[in-house]
């Protein structure tokens, strides 16, 4: 039976591939110590493959014990967290992810060390290494050759590859680099200490830009304000199709010490967007209305990304739609409001 680790496992994307990863008769090895969202519960905390460790992922001896007759490694702890969150954080995201990375490399360099089964680390990045990218689809090796990120949350996780091609330089721990774009999917609730803003007439903790939009529309914000002008591009991948495709990089000999988008290819304005939502929401004989306000400082513009790495190598293609995730968040997050969990 394939044992995997995955540190960061009750995050929001770490929700959806470990459910995936037990889905497929893996054993998972969970690590997390609840920083972003406190305490909770997951549809998988009882199952009997799966195994949690309530810990910090910076200390490198826990990991190291954890890691100890698994044949995989997903290295996905992190601070993380919407535009707001890593502009209020700039200085935590450095140094606490820096910590993380440095443990969780130290602790697989000893393992393999050892001689373990490990095969490899798989690393989770972010589709934030190319945001200072002036050419679009962002291909695999555009990060190492355009301007490093401009906020120091893509800085970092720009650094996070580094850190793993550092490991093999020098001591041979294989591992493949995963960027997700611009997750979606239901169970993300509010960071601890996220405090509630002022926007327009309503008041929400902002996040990310889906949540926050059906969020503002539902607690009757009209016109919906939008940060920036609305041009921001972004392609929108559902929970499900990144752990689909992670889950296809630890399963194919082909990603070994390779790098990979894991993202849908269709690209969305955030006005497109807004305007889906606002449909769903008000009705389609509903005039859409909006104004802008101030954009954050280092709002990345553009983030499209190329997927053909992915499908030649790895035959991963993201398969939800935009209007799919609505259909599915929008209720989520309606009730979510009513449970007071957002």
């Amino acid at each position: 039976m394939t044992r995997v680790l995955m540190t960061g496992s009750a995050g929001f994307i770490g929700g959806y591939l470990v459910e995936a990863m037990l889905d497929r008769g893996w054993e998972v090895v969970g690590l997390d110590n609840y920083s972003k969202y406190g305490r909770i519960t997951k549809s998988y905390d009882d199952h009997p493959n799966y195994h949690f460790t309530e810990g910090d992922a910076r200390d490198a001896q826990l990991v190291e014990k954890l890691l100890e007759g698994c044949d995989h490694f997903v290295a996905a702890a992190a601070m993380i967290g919407g535009i707001a969150y890593f502009n209020k954080h700039a200085y935590d995201l450095m140094s606490i992810n820096e910590a993380i990375m440095g443990a969780s490399c130290d602790a697989a360099i000893n393992v393999v060390g050892k001689g373990g089964p490990l095969k490899k680390v798989t690393y989770v990045s972010s589709s934030m290494a190319y945001g200072s990218t002036d050419r679009w689809p962002s291909v695999e090796g555009d990060e190492l050759t355009i301007p490093p990120p401009a906020n120091s949350y893509g800085f970092q996780k720009l650094a996070v590859e580094y850190w793993a091609r550092a490991a093999w330089q020098q001591y041979k721990v294989p591992y493949t680099i995963v960027r997700p774009f611009n997750a979606v999917g239901v169970g993300e609730r509010r960071a601890v200490g996220d405090v509630e803003e002022q926007s327009g007439n309503v008041r929400l903790a902002l996040s990310h830009v889906v949540p926050d939009i059906i969020q503002k529309l539902l607690k009757g914000q009209d016109p919906l304000h939008i940060l920036g002008d609305g041009s921001q591009v972004r392609c929108y991948t559902h929970g499900s199709d990144l752990a689909a495709g992670i889950i296809a990089t630890l399963e194919h000999d082909a990603a070994l010490n390779e790098d990979f988008n894991i993202s849908t290819p269709v690209a969305t304005t955030v006005l497109e967007l807004a305007e889906a939502i606002w449909t769903r929401i008000k009705g389609p004989d509903e005039p859409f209305r909006y104004v802008s306000d101030p954009a954050f400082e280092n709002d990345v513009q553009k983030r499209i990304p190329s997927v053909d790495k992915a499908r030649e190598l790895l035959g991963f293609e993201a398969r939800v739609t935009l209007d799919e995730m609505l259909d599915e968040l929008i209720p989520w997050i309606k009730d979510a409001l009513r449970q007071g969990i957002l």
